[in-house]
């Protein structure tokens, strides 16, 4: 099998690191190729925060639902959806610009994701372990005051690098779904309830009982949970101020 999509197949998430920095080269080279995703109208709507302060990291550790290993990771990179830098530079150069709005915002996030993609596939290639931290989007006015952002730069996607330790290296990958509970031919398939369950339910190994108990937790730890109401919180009060 092709050596790139071998790694695709095997990457997983690393929460735990040894206790060794990434080489500085092997950081440019994840960076460059962060940067050659590709965007919209080659326009790079988003900006990298490298983050290497201890004590930035430290915050970000309590202010990204509470994850000590986010503090130990070697290399922090936040992907921010950036639309300030052609706004700006619009204004210097035309009349009448208008205001950044929601689909500006979907666009400079899917840049943002893509180019996280990139520096993690990079990262792997190089035997560099990754997770991606979701949480950032949480707390919003912690995190723009925290980075000094403009109204225009929201975070999208944190991501932490470093070596895997031998438990990560050895530790099973989840299983993902099956391709027939994603892909659908030329027109969407909305799969029924239950029919989604017996596909989650096989993924997990688990009977109807079991099934059941696993996914009211899931549910509670994830779709119910207080971190879940605060991204969409602070969701809602971006938006909001794209929209003023």
């Amino acid at each position: 099998m092709n050596q790139t999509i071998q790694e695709l197949y095997e990457r997983k998430s690393v929460r735990a690191y040894e206790e060794r920095p990434i080489e500085p080269e092997k950081k440019e080279m994840i960076i460059r190729a962060a940067i050659q995703a590709p965007s919209a109208g080659n326009m790079t709507l988003y900006s990298i925060i490298d983050v290497t302060d201890q004590k930035l990291k430290d915050t970000l550790a309590v202010t990204c639902d509470n994850q000590p290993f986010i503090a130990k990771a070697p290399m922090v990179l936040v992907f921010c959806a950036d639309y300030q830098k052609w706004y700006d530079l619009f204004l210097q150069h035309e009349e009448e610009v208008r205001k950044p709005g929601m689909g500006d915002f979907m666009l400079a996030s899917c840049d943002a994701l893509i180019a996280a993609q990139n520096a993690v596939v990079a990262a792997s290639a190089l035997g560099i372990g990754s997770c991606y931290i979701g949480d950032i989007m949480e707390r919003y006015e912690t995190h723009r005051e925290l980075f000094h952002l403009p109204k225009y730069v929201v975070p999208t996607a944190m991501v932490v690098f470093g070596y895997p330790t031998k438990q990560q290296q050895e530790r099973e990958k989840p299983v993902r779904l099956p391709e027939a509970a994603v892909v659908s031919e030329n027109t969407y398939r909305q799969m029924e309830a239950e029919e989604y369950a017996s596909v989650l339910s096989d993924r997990q190994g688990k009977t109807e009982e079991e099934f059941d108990r696993w996914l009211r937790a899931f549910c509670k730890r994830k779709w119910n949970s207080d971190f879940s109401a605060e991204m969409s919180r602070s969701v809602g009060v971006m938006m909001k101020e794209w929209a003023e």
